[in-house]
């Protein structure tokens, strides 16, 4: 029996459909890869919904699609909440950079306009946002249209996954695998007690005299470790030996407690001018305290930099 020519497509149509469908399909799965990307981020269909300017019902459907193209499960529902089954967080790990990455290079395409336009989002403790305000300032003055969002915090977060552009800390306390520029001074590092503490105990006169001092510990939110005690005089570096009661992860909590005679303290300079100004501080052994690499502002190495954010790194670069 002779099959009909009109029956068979010929080896262009079939090529034809079949690129027809892989460019169906690509499309299809941006948007619902997108989709399940703010849902999981939101951890709300309700809140995704609004972000993305669709419906629930639009986007419980393409997840669905999405789910069913790949055979697995990639969120838990219940009547009050969403979140991703392990094969989704290893997929958001995935797409949530690249989408990032992707919004990052659409916003850079602002240098092409006159006046650049953009948004930020940096966490910084409080003291270096108070260094830096007059650049800050006049930055903003002078970017009307870049929003800049500014989180004060202590406790150093990963800024990639807290979803930030960039991170302001001391030089020391930057990752490696981070792109650092310097916005601040070289700092220094001071042993500071209060004049009641040294009413009871001698002030030391060399890193050696600390042992059997009370010392209170700085433990580094970044790594989890105690800031070690080191000091140098003349080429020769010295680890002091320190023991004490208390351990803090809080610069400012630290001050208050050396202020309250509870011990001796081992902080940047910077920190404590107006204490050692106004006497309610004593600064000892000033000739052995080495220097520290001053405020750095950070960023993903992995991470393009939008037009904003090198606007920002030119305002703040530190010069000397």
């Amino acid at each position: 029996m002779r099959r009909s020519i009109g029956a068979t497509p010929s080896l262009h149509q079939s090529k034809n459909n079949c690129e027809g469908a892989r460019r169906n399909m690509q499309r299809e799965d941006l948007l619902d890869l997108n989709a399940y990307v703010a849902v999981a981020e939101e951890r709300s269909f309700t809140r995704a919904a609004v972000k993305l300017k669709t419906s629930q019902s639009a986007l419980s459907y393409a997840i669905r699609r999405l789910e069913t193209r790949l055979g697995v499960r990639l969120l838990h529902r219940t009547t009050r909440n969403v979140a991703p089954t392990d094969a989704g967080e290893r997929l958001l790990q995935t797409l949530g950079p690249a989408f990032e990455n992707i919004q990052t290079e659409l916003e850079s395409l602002a240098e092409l306009r006159q006046t650049p336009v953009g948004a930020l989002r940096i966490d910084a403790p409080e003291h270096a946002i108070d260094t830096l305000w007059p650049k800050l300032e006049t930055f903003i003055r002078d970017h009307p249209l870049v929003k800049l969002e500014i989180e004060i915090s202590s406790n150093y977060p990963d800024i990639v996954t807290g979803r930030f552009d960039a991170g302001i800390r001391l030089g020391e306390e930057v990752a490696k695998d981070m792109v650092a520029v310097r916005v601040g001074p070289v700092m220094r590092m001071v042993v500071v007690g209060s004049p009641a503490y040294f009413m009871k105990r001698p002030k030391p006169s060399t890193p050696y005299d600390i042992s059997g001092h009370e010392c209170i510990h700085y433990r580094r939110p970044s790594t989890g470790q105690l800031r070690p005690w080191e000091f140098s005089k003349k080429g020769r570096a010295v680890n002091a030996s320190v023991e004490g009661q208390l351990v803090f992860n809080n610069l400012n909590t630290i001050i208050k407690a050396t202020k309250s005679g509870l011990g001796m303290a081992y902080l940047p300079e910077d920190f404590l001018r107006q204490e050692v100004a106004d006497g309610s501080l004593i600064q000892v052994l000033t000739d052995w305290c080495p220097s520290i690499s001053g405020y750095h502002l950070y960023y993903p190495s992995r991470r393009l930099k939008s037009a904003a954010l090198g606007l920002l790194i030119e305002a703040l670069r530190y010069q000397r």
